[in-house]
């Protein structure tokens, strides 16, 4: 039986959670997660966790933060003026949507709100977080 090597092209069906066991992420209710095994495709702890397994196999594993989303970065707050939002009333804890220079998405989220302005936070949103995963290797190439 084959198993999962550094450039193989595999399929896994994973769950994603906080350490709280709260789900951050499934591919139950859609297709399975394809990418290609040591390529950073994904995050280092994933890529590092499928490498040797096998087809059909199912494991639990345990990612520490700076081989996910990396540790929270006190430079990444910024305060930008509340005109600046378009007329959105911000409030803590909501997240937005930023656009980057080259037009990609860039989820940001409010992390304080002042008088004329607001703190955001461009930190990943589970920087900082250790996560826990269970994978089930569906097909390797």
């Amino acid at each position: 039986m084959s198993e999962v090597k550094k450039g193989s092209k595999v399929k896994v069906h994973y769950e994603g959670k906080l350490e709280d066991g709260t789900t951050f992420d499934s591919s139950k209710d859609r297709e399975p997660l394809e990418f290609e095994a040591g390529s950073g495709m994904v995050i280092k702890g994933f890529d590092n966790a499928v490498i040797g397994m096998k087809k059909g196999e199912e494991k639990e594993f345990k990612i520490k933060s700076e081989d996910a989303y990396g540790g929270r970065k006190n430079d990444l707050l910024r305060e930008v003026p509340k005109e600046k939002l378009g007329g959105i009333d911000a409030k803590k804890g909501m997240v937005l949507q930023m656009q980057t220079p080259d037009g990609q998405a860039l989820p940001v989220m409010v992390s304080e709100v002042k008088k004329d302005s607001v703190m955001i936070d461009f930190n990943h949103p589970l920087a900082g977080k250790d996560l826990v995963f269970n994978v089930k290797v569906e097909e390797i190439q």
